[in-house]
């Protein structure tokens, strides 16, 4: 047991005789490790994208809320008044009436 693991740690399986199959796995493992750390970081790239995204998406939202509000109060009977009054526009004193067409048939 002993020998089994000085070999390892002086590294003897690297050069005896079937060293090309252990040189071709150690070559697959760390292929596979730089796969996996690739992967970890794209994946860590994506999550800040979408953080970076949700956060002009709030941001958005709140300009739309805002302009919505705006507008809302710029559509009121009250604020049209004013604005109309500003340019020498009042209501009408006299309400206004219906004209009734009768046909000719």
């Amino acid at each position: 047991m002993r020998k089994g693991l000085l070999d390892i740690l002086k590294g003897k399986f690297l050069v005896s005789g079937d060293a090309p199959k252990n040189w071709m796995f150690l070559l697959f493992a760390s292929f596979l490790a730089a796969l996996m750390i690739s992967s970890s970081h794209n994946a860590d790239k994506k999550v800040l994208e979408i953080a970076e995204l949700n956060e002009e998406v709030r941001k958005l939202k709140s300009e739309f809320f805002e302009a919505r509000s705006s507008v809302q109060q710029l559509k009121l009977e009250s604020t049209l008044r004013e604005v109309v009054a500003e340019k020498g526009l009042v209501p009408s004193q006299n309400p206004p009436r219906k004209i009734k067409v009768k046909s000719a048939e």
